[in-house]
């Protein structure tokens, strides 16, 4: 399903469904009993770039609550990045198929008699007011319902059943309200995060491979494109995404690579097999034979993060590929942000520089709107971000310098 089939769903079957469990929970109470949980279940239904900035967040509870299980409710599209980061067994993860509304009402049923079974007795809804994610927490039977409530504000309805109510912060960065939800389920505050959560101080997990499988991954890469061997390699993300709103302009990308490719450097174009005809658009540009095609190369998030290893430097809009760089640190990354704020979304990574322009109506994609931009398409906020503003910072992370 695309977003806007996601938006209505959520809006026109969420919103009844909402109220009902409402009107059951205020009939049924179902409230803690204040023993520490046994079984937390974690919702994280939203991009795969947000598994790695709430991995500080599964390594708090599992600080908090060592004798805990922790279980995850994704969607299967999402699972591998979740494998990746490892911090929960993979036979603790639920899986929904998004597709299409069948499998997903299939898999919903399917999900919620699993939930049951495993006795669930506290829920952690992590998405920012999406109505599908706080319907599991209540059917999951959790006594425990941690999760974004608009109190006083504009947010979108979700229920009164959340015992556990967070209030969505837009200046805080995703990772640090992600541990506020850790923190509520021992709050007696209303709202839930009044005490501010002890820092995280770890680092986040590096996925580390084998030489031989690097050294066979670089093999084949060059096998298939052999013009880019004797270069380094620069990797660019030019898709927005399910949000092409969040893209750096085309333009700019083919500017921005025919520029490195006269100083020597081969570009890659990467991305998923959707967006092979957008990174074609690059390649026809820049009519050098060190420009790939690079978009449905990569078999997996573990493959691409394979190929990271063979570039020297990564320009991405904000996106997952921004987000998996922090899993492998020696690549510095360029990311644009517009729609979206680096304030909330910024890599964890230490070697990420991040593009945002500030304009007066940036960032206009809010959990508040449901990421439904009122921008008729022009993305000023990305425009006037201009290629030779970004080569020249390209060549400072290419010379080593820290971003």
């Amino acid at each position: 399903m695309d977003i806007k089939q996601q938006r209505s769903i959520d809006r026109y079957i969420g919103v009844p469904i909402c109220k009902l469990l409402s009107g059951v929970n205020r009939i049924i109470s179902n409230d803690p009993d204040g023993i520490p949980p046994k079984h937390i279940l974690i919702i994280l239904l939203s991009e795969m770039g947000s598994l790695v900035l709430a991995h500080p967040m599964f390594m708090r509870l599992k600080e908090q609550y060592p004798d805990a299980t922790l279980h995850v409710l994704m969607f299967a599209k999402n699972r591998e990045v979740l494998d990746l980061l490892d911090v929960v067994p993979r036979e603790n993860v639920i899986t929904l198929d998004d597709s299409s509304f069948k499998t997903l009402v299939k898999d919903s049923f399917q999900a919620i008699m699993t939930m049951r079974k495993l006795k669930i007795d506290a829920a952690i809804d992590c998405e920012l007011f999406a109505r599908i994610s706080s319907i599991f927490s209540y059917l999951s039977g959790a006594t425990y319902r941690v999760g974004f409530h608009p109190h006083t504000q504009e947010g979108l309805y979700r229920g009164n059943f959340i015992n556990r109510a967070v209030t969505y912060n837009p200046y805080r960065h995703l990772t640090q309200q992600f541990l506020s939800l850790a923190a509520a389920l021992e709050s007696d505050t209303t709202p839930a995060n009044k005490m501010l959560p002890e820092p995280y101080t770890g680092a986040l997990p590096v996925v580390e491979f084998p030489d031989v499988e690097l050294m066979q991954i670089t093999k084949e890469l060059h096998n298939f494109f052999p013009t880019i061997k004797d270069r380094k390699l620069v990797l660019i993300y030019p898709s927005g995404g399910i949000l092409p709103i969040r893209a750096w302009p085309l333009k700019h990308y083919c500017q921005l690579a025919k520029s490195l490719l006269e100083e020597g450097y081969a570009v890659g174009v990467i991305g998923l097999p959707g967006d092979r005809a957008i990174a074609q658009q690059v390649v026809e540009f820049c009519k050098d034979g060190a420009c790939v095609n690079l978009a449905g190369y990569t078999r997996s998030v573990r493959h691409l993060l394979a190929v990271f290893h063979r570039a020297s430097l990564l320009v991405t809009n904000d996106g997952g590929p921004g987000q998996f760089a922090a899993l492998t640190p020696k690549l510095p990354t360029i990311i644009f942000f517009g729609p979206e704020t680096p304030a909330l979304y910024k890599s964890l990574g230490d070697n990420s520089y991040c593009f945002y322009s500030a304009l007066p109506c940036s960032p206009c994609l809010t959990a508040y709107n449901h990421r439904a931009s009122p921008c008729d398409g022009d993305n000023q906020c990305l425009k006037q971000i201009l290629p030779e503003r970004v080569l020249a910072k390209a060549h400072e992370m290419l010379a080593g310098k820290s971003a």
